[in-house]
Protein backbone atom coordinates (compact mmCIF):
# COMPACT_ATOMS: atom_id res chain seq x y z
CA UNK A 1 0.00 0.00 0.00
CA UNK A 2 1.61 3.37 -1.19
CA UNK A 3 1.41 5.98 1.65
CA UNK A 4 -0.90 8.96 1.05
CA UNK A 5 0.33 12.71 1.96
CA UNK A 6 -2.93 14.36 4.70
CA UNK A 7 -3.87 17.57 5.33
CA UNK A 8 -5.59 17.38 8.76
CA UNK A 9 -8.09 19.92 9.02
CA UNK A 10 -9.93 21.42 12.06
CA UNK A 11 -13.79 21.39 11.54
CA UNK A 12 -14.94 24.22 14.09
CA UNK A 13 -13.36 27.55 12.98
CA UNK A 14 -11.68 25.99 10.31
CA UNK A 15 -13.87 24.52 7.60
CA UNK A 16 -17.28 25.88 9.29
CA UNK A 17 -18.50 28.99 11.36
CA UNK A 18 -17.64 28.36 15.60
CA UNK A 19 -20.71 29.23 17.14
CA UNK A 20 -20.15 27.47 20.22
CA UNK A 21 -21.02 23.71 20.88
CA UNK A 22 -22.53 22.67 17.35
CA UNK A 23 -24.84 19.61 17.59
CA UNK A 24 -27.68 20.85 15.39
CA UNK A 25 -26.36 20.20 10.80
CA UNK A 26 -28.81 23.72 10.56
CA UNK A 27 -25.95 25.73 12.35
CA UNK A 28 -23.21 24.54 9.36
CA UNK A 29 -21.91 27.28 7.57
CA UNK A 30 -19.09 26.72 5.72
CA UNK A 31 -16.37 29.88 5.63
CA UNK A 32 -15.14 31.82 2.33
CA UNK A 33 -12.95 30.18 0.06
CA UNK A 34 -13.17 26.87 2.15
CA UNK A 35 -14.40 24.80 -1.08
CA UNK A 36 -11.47 26.04 -2.86
CA UNK A 37 -8.69 25.83 -0.32
CA UNK A 38 -10.05 21.67 -0.15
CA UNK A 39 -9.61 21.52 -3.71
CA UNK A 40 -6.12 22.91 -3.95
CA UNK A 41 -5.18 19.99 -1.11
CA UNK A 42 -6.51 17.57 -3.28
CA UNK A 43 -5.28 18.81 -6.57
CA UNK A 44 -1.39 18.76 -4.69
CA UNK A 45 -2.16 15.55 -3.42
CA UNK A 46 -3.44 15.74 0.39
CA UNK A 47 -6.56 13.59 1.72
CA UNK A 48 -8.37 16.02 3.64
CA UNK A 49 -9.10 13.99 6.77
CA UNK A 50 -11.01 16.61 9.68
CA UNK A 51 -9.85 16.11 13.28
CA UNK A 52 -12.02 17.79 15.89
CA UNK A 53 -12.75 17.81 19.53
CA UNK A 54 -16.81 17.72 20.48
CA UNK A 55 -16.76 17.99 23.91
CA UNK A 56 -20.68 18.47 23.84
CA UNK A 57 -21.28 15.48 23.76
CA UNK A 58 -19.37 14.63 27.14
CA UNK A 59 -21.00 17.75 28.70
CA UNK A 60 -24.69 17.06 28.26
CA UNK A 61 -25.26 19.42 25.21
CA UNK A 62 -26.14 17.05 22.06
CA UNK A 63 -25.40 13.09 21.70
CA UNK A 64 -22.77 11.58 19.47
CA UNK A 65 -25.49 11.06 17.04
CA UNK A 66 -25.82 14.42 16.79
CA UNK A 67 -22.24 15.31 15.78
CA UNK A 68 -22.66 12.30 12.70
CA UNK A 69 -25.20 14.52 11.34
CA UNK A 70 -23.17 18.17 11.63
CA UNK A 71 -20.24 15.95 10.27
CA UNK A 72 -22.81 14.20 7.24
CA UNK A 73 -23.85 18.10 6.25
CA UNK A 74 -20.68 19.93 6.06
CA UNK A 75 -19.14 16.90 4.18
CA UNK A 76 -22.19 17.23 1.80
CA UNK A 77 -22.23 21.01 1.45
CA UNK A 78 -18.29 20.42 0.92
CA UNK A 79 -18.73 17.82 -1.56
CA UNK A 80 -21.70 19.57 -3.42
CA UNK A 81 -18.96 22.26 -3.69
CA UNK A 82 -16.15 19.35 -5.17
CA UNK A 83 -14.18 19.46 -2.17
CA UNK A 84 -14.78 16.10 -0.51
CA UNK A 85 -13.66 15.29 2.99
CA UNK A 86 -11.99 11.31 3.07
CA UNK A 87 -12.37 11.14 6.44
CA UNK A 88 -13.67 12.31 9.92
CA UNK A 89 -12.31 11.72 13.36
CA UNK A 90 -13.66 13.54 16.38
CA UNK A 91 -12.77 13.38 20.24
CA UNK A 92 -16.26 13.45 22.21
CA UNK A 93 -14.30 13.33 25.53
CA UNK A 94 -13.50 16.66 28.21
CA UNK A 95 -10.03 15.07 29.36
CA UNK A 96 -7.74 12.00 30.09
CA UNK A 97 -8.05 10.21 26.78
CA UNK A 98 -5.42 10.31 24.14
CA UNK A 99 -7.61 10.96 21.10
CA UNK A 100 -8.72 14.83 22.84
CA UNK A 101 -6.40 17.54 20.73
CA UNK A 102 -3.56 18.12 21.48
CA UNK A 103 -3.39 14.53 22.27
CA UNK A 104 -2.26 12.21 18.93
CA UNK A 105 -4.51 9.81 19.35
CA UNK A 106 -6.74 10.64 16.32
CA UNK A 107 -4.11 10.91 13.97
CA UNK A 108 -2.32 8.23 14.85
CA UNK A 109 -5.72 6.52 14.13
CA UNK A 110 -6.05 8.27 10.63
CA UNK A 111 -2.41 7.22 9.91
CA UNK A 112 -3.22 3.54 10.89
CA UNK A 113 -6.19 3.40 8.72
CA UNK A 114 -6.04 5.55 5.86
CA UNK A 115 -2.19 5.17 5.38
CA UNK A 116 -1.85 8.60 5.61
CA UNK A 117 2.29 9.62 5.49
CA UNK A 118 2.57 11.49 8.57
CA UNK A 119 6.03 13.15 8.21
CA UNK A 120 4.73 15.15 4.23
CA UNK A 121 1.20 15.95 6.09
CA UNK A 122 0.62 19.14 8.17
CA UNK A 123 -2.33 20.36 10.07
CA UNK A 124 -4.71 23.13 10.10
CA UNK A 125 -6.75 24.67 12.61
CA UNK A 126 -7.93 27.84 14.05
CA UNK A 127 -7.05 27.33 17.84
CA UNK A 128 -3.77 26.63 20.19
CA UNK A 129 -4.66 23.35 20.37
CA UNK A 130 -4.38 22.60 17.01
CA UNK A 131 -1.00 24.10 16.62
CA UNK A 132 0.27 21.91 19.84
CA UNK A 133 -0.82 18.99 18.25
CA UNK A 134 0.71 19.35 15.09
CA UNK A 135 4.26 19.72 16.91
CA UNK A 136 2.83 17.05 19.45
CA UNK A 137 2.80 15.26 15.72
CA UNK A 138 5.89 16.30 14.18
CA UNK A 139 4.22 18.09 11.41
CA UNK A 140 3.84 21.19 10.17
CA UNK A 141 0.63 23.87 12.37
CA UNK A 142 -0.53 26.71 10.24
CA UNK A 143 -3.02 28.62 12.90
CA UNK A 144 -6.04 30.12 10.32
CA UNK A 145 -8.67 32.38 11.62
CA UNK A 146 -5.75 34.25 13.01
CA UNK A 147 -6.52 37.90 13.21
CA UNK A 148 -6.34 39.10 16.71
CA UNK A 149 -3.95 38.52 19.88
CA UNK A 150 -2.74 34.47 20.11
CA UNK A 151 -1.32 33.39 22.91
CA UNK A 152 0.06 29.78 22.01
CA UNK A 153 2.69 27.83 20.60
CA UNK A 154 4.03 29.09 17.68
CA UNK A 155 2.50 27.73 14.23
CA UNK A 156 4.47 27.69 10.99
CA UNK A 157 2.41 30.83 9.52
CA UNK A 158 -0.39 32.28 11.11
CA UNK A 159 -2.82 33.05 8.14
CA UNK A 160 -6.30 35.01 8.32
CA UNK A 161 -7.73 31.95 6.48
CA UNK A 162 -7.65 28.35 5.35
CA UNK A 163 -7.32 29.49 1.67
CA UNK A 164 -4.54 31.75 2.63
CA UNK A 165 -2.76 29.23 4.73
CA UNK A 166 -3.02 26.40 2.08
CA UNK A 167 -2.11 28.83 -0.48
CA UNK A 168 1.02 29.80 1.95
CA UNK A 169 1.51 25.79 2.90
CA UNK A 170 1.50 24.84 -0.90
CA UNK A 171 3.97 27.43 -2.00
CA UNK A 172 6.11 27.53 0.84
CA UNK A 173 6.35 23.97 2.34
CA UNK A 174 5.21 21.16 -0.32
CA UNK A 175 7.34 18.94 -2.52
Amino acid sequence: MSLVRAAFLDRDGTLMEDTGFIGDPQRVRVLDGVPEALAMLKDAGYARVVVTNQSGVARGMFGEPDVLRVNAELADRLGAAGAAIEAFYYCTHLDGCDCRKPQTGMIRRAVAELGIDLPNSAMFGDKPGDVQLAINAGIPGILVGATGAYAGPEPLVRARTLLEGVRFFLEHVHV
